[in-house]
């Protein structure tokens, strides 16, 4: 089970209030803010119904008298909050948030304003006539027309106010995403012509003594370049993409080390299904080649396992190389600290403090852990 914390409150608060955002935390915990919500309402028209309708003077409110406001209201506004939360909840799964976020910004706010108003004229005598009251009757006092149009401006008030100010929210943290995304593709642009000129100086080099292999690493290149350019041009990938990509440099640099580096992936179906940042796993990977295996003489084993365990996806690269506190060989390259800080800072701007990564001994070599939120390609 997937454990609470101040950011998963955070910001599945935020995905309750606004459609825009992603979900976050168990769904349980939507219905809970829906309850909490609907109480403060209820309180607000306990009130209300006290003051406008109850006995005049502080004097004739009893304790009782407020205890009974208080619960009536409350099954009544639980009554309208969970329909409205099932109203919203159908209509988004059936239209599709991709297709409601392409609409104008009247037609969203015509949805977002009107659901309510659905819940409210709906829910509201269901919830009378299961109290046993008369909802009729009760419409054609004074009081009972004044609480149902204040209860419908109201809702549309606050519901409009919050939707809003999140989305306003929600577009600076996307705009935040794409910053940090921008900065990932720079990172890519700056290491790969390094890494583009170093295989085709070593396919050249293999030409007359090794067609075979220069023919072999030449192809593994190509798909490698293949999965990693279009994996610039995403702004999300599924695990199994990453799992591919990763798999195509493991092969491109077997074609160069040969028997000194094997590998091998553990993956389930779940996990490969995941939605994930895309060159997620990529740098985490050729860190363990380059500075765990390579300047081993005798190379070694990188190991790459995922699975789901509740709602997070834990992403293992580890491999039996040289280890943190290896001393790197003289002229070799440093471990690319840049990347890992990369990894990190978009993990921290998507997901909060519900992702992390950590780099750590194993039993032999390391092991670099990624942990996030479960998610799925709607």
């Amino acid at each position: 089970m997937q454990r609470l914390n101040r950011d998963i409150l955070r910001r599945s608060w935020r995905s309750w209030v606004s459609y825009e955002a992603p979900k976050v935390g168990p769904y349980w915990l939507q219905l809970v803010w829906t309850f909490l919500f609907s109480a403060v309402l209820a309180v607000i028209f306990a009130a209300l119904g006290l003051l406008f309708g109850g006995p005049r003077g502080a004097a004739g409110i009893t304790v009782a008298m407020v205890g009974s406001y208080l619960l009536k209201n409350l099954f009544i506004c639980l009554v309208v909050g969970y329909l409205i939360h099932g109203l919203y909840e159908g209509l988004i799964a059936w239209l599709g948030r991709a297709r409601i976020r392409a609409w104008a910004p009247w037609r969203r706010s015509l949805f977002f304003g009107g659901v309510p108003v659905v819940g409210v004229v709906v829910g509201w005598p269901i919830a009378v006539m299961l109290l046993g009251g008369d909802f009729r009757h009760w419409m054609q006092t004074p009081n009972g027309q004044r609480v149902i149009l204040g209860s419908i401006l109201l809702s549309l008030l606050v519901t409009m106010l919050l939707h809003q100010w999140f989305a306003v929210r929600t577009r600076e943290i996307e705009a935040q995403h794409r910053a940090t995304e921008a900065q990932l593709r720079m990172l890519q642009g700056q290491i790969e012509p390094h890494f583009l000129f170093n295989t085709l100086a070593g396919v050249i080099s293999l030409i007359d003594d090794a067609p075979q292999r220069a023919k072999g690493t030449l192809q593994a290149f190509t798909d490698y370049l293949r999965g990693s350019l279009g994996a610039l041009r995403l702004e999300q990938a599924t695990l199994q993409q990453e799992l591919d990509l990763a798999e195509n440099y493991l092969r491109l640099m077997q074609a160069r080390m040969e028997d000194r580096l094997r590998f091998r992936i553990e993956a389930s179906p779940e996990a490969r299904a995941a939605r994930v940042p895309p060159l997620l796993l990529q740098p985490l990977v050729e860190n363990a080649v380059l500075h765990g295996l390579e300047p081993s003489i005798a190379g070694g084993v990188v190991v790459i396992r995922a699975a789901v365990h509740g709602s997070v996806l834990r992403i293992e690269v580890q491999d039996d190389g040289c280890g943190l506190d290896a001393r790197p060989r003289p002229g070799a390259r440093q471990p690319n600290g840049m990347a890992l800080a990369n990894i990190r800072e978009r993990l921290r701007n998507r997901h909060g403090e519900a992702a992390r990564l950590v780099v750590e001994a194993g039993a032999v070599g390391t092991v670099a852990i990624l942990t996030l939120p479960c998610e799925y390609t709607a």
